[in-house]
């Protein structure tokens, strides 16, 4: 980290510090000494550091964003100050890190509570962050929709399909035996995350669009669209879609460094990056997937694809 420090001292293009989930006083000291360099702070809070530091314990010791989910509900538990895990869990075996994830779903206070609402009020005080990648955890609700995605067979390297496959070895490949109990659970969870993510956006949050892509059936590219379907499913406008994945992701860039965006905005003088598509994505946000989206013809009787990405524009340059 401190490596990574210097180097934005040196003029190599440093935008910001990713952390994982450290004891208190290094997360701390870490997050102090980048926001000396104008950098931002963004944590994957993992589960083997989250019982002395959830997602409000990291943003009290100055974390400006946190990215999945790790750490959320963890601020949000009614009975228990941690997880009520099964008695035999192991963190190494990623069907029980993966499947008991979804558990908490019903180990936090309600939607609507006073408590839901004091976390996320706080969050805002602390004018903190939500970078969610819904998508990447996705399979945990559908495993059978992600893994027939239709681009897999044209897109999917084999060496990335055999990595998806149930494995004890690749990370992200927790399929060895995911039941119908599993993906009820996982379904549950996201209708408890999406409505947080969509409440704070309301309440003046800054949410951003990612997608952690190359694991657990996800593909590069392709599944950061379906993140922004993903953050439509929240109750996103698809306005609201398009500023998460642009302007607001441009902002947290900029924000520790004291600077406006030169990018992410239609404005003269700003870096002019753009992709064009030969029909609306406010419409129908598929036609933004590089295999566009499906529609019938009617004049043809055929069935053809349109959309996909025309034309891309990267600092003016077609």
């Amino acid at each position: 980290m401190r490596w990574a420090v210097e180097q934005d001292v040196d003029g190599q293009k440093i935008d910001g510090l990713k952390l994982g989930s450290y004891d208190p006083p290094i997360m701390e000291a870490v997050i102090d000494e980048a926001h000396k360099f104008g950098l931002g702070t963004v944590a994957h809070l993992g589960q083997m550091g989250i019982a002395r530091l959830t997602a409000l314990d990291a943003a009290e010791a100055g974390l400006d964003m946190m990215t999945h989910y790790y750490g959320l509900f963890e601020s949000l538990l009614k009975d228990y100050s941690i997880q009520n895990w099964p008695l035999d869990y192991n963190y190494n075996d990623e069907q029980h890190r993966f499947g008991n994830v979804a558990r908490l779903w019903d180990q936090i206070y309600e939607p609507g509570s006073d408590e839901w609402y004091t976390l996320m009020d706080r969050f805002l005080e602390l004018d903190f962050a939500l970078d969610p990648t819904m998508t990447i955890y996705e399979a945990g609700r559908d495993v059978m929709r992600a893994r027939n995605a239709d681009w897999h067979d044209e897109y999917t390297l084999p060496s990335q399909e055999e990595y998806y496959q149930p494995s004890r070895q690749a990370h992200g490949s927790y399929w060895f035996y995911w039941t119908t109990e599993d993906e009820v659970a996982w379904k549950n969870f996201y209708i408890r995350w999406m409505r947080f993510v969509n409440e704070f956006k309301n309440r003046g949050g800054i949410v951003t669009t990612g997608s952690d892509s190359g694991f657990i059936y996800k593909l590069y590219g392709f599944d950061y669209i379906r993140e922004l379907e993903l953050l439509r499913e929240a109750g996103f406008h698809p306005l609201e879609v398009i500023r998460s994945a642009t302007m607001y992701g441009a902002m947290q860039l900029s924000k520790p460094k004291g600077l406006e965006p030169d990018f992410g905005l239609i404005r003269k003088g700003l870096k002019a990056d753009f992709v064009v598509v030969d029909e609306n994505p406010l419409q129908n946000l598929k036609v933004l997937y590089g295999t566009g989206a499906v529609k019938l013809n009617d004049d043809t009787g055929e069935v053809e694809r349109v959309g996909d990405i025309k034309y891309t524009i990267k600092d003016g340059i077609v």
